[in-house]
Formats: structure tokens, sequence, C-alpha cells
């Protein structure tokens, strides 16, 4: 059997009867009941026993009621319990000052004991429902991340079959006579491609599945910037001129794990050069890249925007780009790299989103912090 969780009760007064009365009232609606005479005490007593409520009188010698909740509300550990202030002071002004300290409800004296109850219940109801709600928030996450699992293993089930089925089909047909020299060496290549892809989707899914923190270091960002760019341009074999644009010091460092940051560069990189139709010229793919510090909102972060003047994000995409094995290209194996990109960046605390311009072509920018 579940035991109830009994309310934790403080009351805080410098006036015995009233603590006397409150206490009887409280404990025989099976509640706990601490009691502190002055500020000072009531924020020892805090300290000892976490209340889920304190009933705080605002003129108290030592240190008065007002000092005290703003004592509380400036303590992490504190902040979130509801405060009560009772007092004498019934001037509009007086409830005003209560509540600008941090509490959340206020009782003129004399104290009416059945409207305290009613009150302090009332408190009770809120926080349990904040703390239910905080439960479910994270049952919420949890099973997020669990339909993201099942997502990207469906997606890689789906894509591991696709290509494995290419293997098989030209293995066939080299079994099957088809042995030319010329259709040997076509269907291997073919096959060693798809082998690779394989490959590369198991490093990938091992990438979201380890979430142990990236060794950082702090590097030049110009240097991987250019590293960046020249892993991409080696690794998928393709002429690509990229202009920079930067407005950083030369010396700029951020603390990074360079085998991610280039990884993840260069699948924007890649995105951005096959995002213009097959039969665009090599020197007609202009991809822009303008580097500088974000101050926007929160810490400053490295900025990245990497910009191209292709076909743009088809509709039919638009809302789930992010997902795992959404993509709007044709060849078997892709679509794992925003992802991935998205969930390396996050875990580090930084960002990657997609923007489609006006005049065409999309900017996607990231965001990693310094």
């Amino acid at each position: 059997m579940i035991k109830k969780h009994q309310p934790k009760i403080l009351v805080v007064d410098d006036q015995p009867i009233n603590i006397k009365l409150l206490q009887r009232k409280l404990e025989r609606q099976g509640m706990e009941v601490y009691v502190a005479c002055n500020g000072r005490e009531c924020l020892s007593t805090v300290a000892e026993t976490k209340p889920d409520l304190i009933l705080l009188d605002i003129m108290m010698p030592e240190m008065d009621g007002i000092e005290t909740c703003q004592r509380l509300k400036s303590n992490p550990e504190t902040e979130t319990i509801p405060i009560i202030f009772i007092t004498a002071k019934a001037s509009k002004e007086g409830k005003l000052e209560g509540l600008d300290a941090g509490a959340v409800d206020y009782i003129t004296k004399p104290i009416d004991l059945d409207e305290t109850l009613a009150r302090v219940r009332t408190q009770l109801r809120l926080q349990e429902m904040f703390r239910e709600n905080l439960q479910l928030q994270i049952r919420l996450g949890d099973a997020r991340k669990a339909a993201a699992v099942g997502a990207i293993t469906q997606g890689i089930a789906h894509n591991l079959n696709n290509l494995l089925g290419v293997v098989v089909g030209y293995l066939d047909l080299i079994k099957n006579g088809h042995d030319s020299p010329d259709m040997v060496k076509h269907s291997v290549g073919l096959m060693d491609n798809a082998i690779n892809r394989m490959v590369n989707i198991i490093r990938q899914l091992g990438t979201i599945a380890n979430n142990e923190r990236l060794e950082l270091t702090a590097l030049p960002v110009s240097d991987l910037i250019d590293s960046s760019i020249e892993r991409f341009r080696s690794e998928y074999d393709v002429p690509a001129i990229v202009t920079i644009e930067s407005s950083l010091d030369s010396d700029t460092n951020i603390s990074a794990n360079a085998e991610t940051f280039e990884i993840i560069l260069g699948k924007l990189l890649i995105n951005a050069w096959e995002s213009y139709n097959k039969d665009t010229p090599d020197d007609s793919r202009s991809i822009h890249l303008k580097a500088s510090i974000n101050r926007e909102r929160g810490p400053a972060m490295l900025q990245l925007e990497v910009t191209d003047h292709g076909t743009g994000i088809a509709p039919e995409v638009s809302d789930t780009l992010f997902e795992p094995f959404i993509t709007t290209k044709t060849s078997v194996g892709r679509g794992m790299g925003l992802t991935i990109a998205r969930h390396t960046l996050r875990n580090l605390e930084g960002e990657l989103h997609l923007k489609e311009k006006p005049e065409g072509g999309v900017t996607a920018t990231i965001k990693h912090p310094l």
C-alpha cells in the first residue's frame, strides 16, 4: 500500500497563541507542523525540514517576514516553497508589498482558522499539480525519446534492406552470367558504394546511441572552417567553391571536437551542393559561408550560416526535415545527416535550423558554444 504524502507546514509567528492555534488546526488535518518565532529561526528550520508550505508573519523581531521571504526566494533550493503571509496589515499597499516579495497569498489578522486551512489546502493542491506536471513532462520526454529511437530503428531497417537489396541484386547479375569485365567492375563498384553507405548508417546510429560528452579542445575557428571545407571536398569528391565571409577576429577560438565539427559542417555543405539541379554546372553551384558571434540571447555563440541558391525545401518534407531518414534526395541510404547534426549540437547546448530564402535557396544556421 502506497503511503500518502503528509504535508509539512512551517508556521512562523512571534505570538505563541497564534502558533498554538494554527498548529492544532493543521495537525488535526493530518499535517506535520513545524514552528519558528522569527525570521532567523525560519531560515534554519527551512534548511532542516524542507517544508511544503510556510505560513509567515510579517511583523517580527530580528528579521521581519518581508526580508525572510526575499531570502527564501533568492535561494534556488527554497525559491519554489509557497509562502502565505499572515499580518495585521490590511491595506492594499501592505498586501502588494508582500506579494511583490514573493508570497503566493495573504491572510489578515485576526486569523480565521477555517479560511487559513482552505488557503493552505489550495496551495498544497497547486504544489501537487506542479509535481504531477513535472513528472508528466519527464515521462513525456522519455516517450518522445523512445519514439525517436523507434523511428530511427525503423528507418535503419528500411534503408539497410534497400542497400542489401542493391548488393544482392548485383551479385545475382554476376552469378547469372553477366560476367563481362566491365559489367563486373561496374557491379562491384555499386556494391562497394552500398556497403560503405551501410557502414556509414551504423556509425551514425552509434553517434545517437552514445550520449557521452565529447572531448572538447580550444581550437581556432578559422582553422576548423578551412579543414571542414577541405574534408567536405575530399570526402564527397566535389570541386565546390565555398566563399567565406567572417566578422571574427583571426585568433577567435571555440571549445570544440574537431572531428564532430568537421562532420556537421560537411553535412551542411554537401546538402547545399546537392540542393542544385543535377544539370547545374559545378561553377554555378554557389555556396556561401558566413561566420560571426551571436550574442542575442544567453551566452555568446559561434554562428555559421551556410547559404545556397538551390531548389529549396520540398513542401512535403518541410515539417519533418529533422526526422531520421527524411530526405529530398533520391539516392538510397541518405537521410540521417540533419538528424545527427542537430542531435550532436543539442548535446553541446548548440542548435541547428534551416530557413528558406524568399529569392530561392536555403540558409542552414549552426550555433555552437564558444
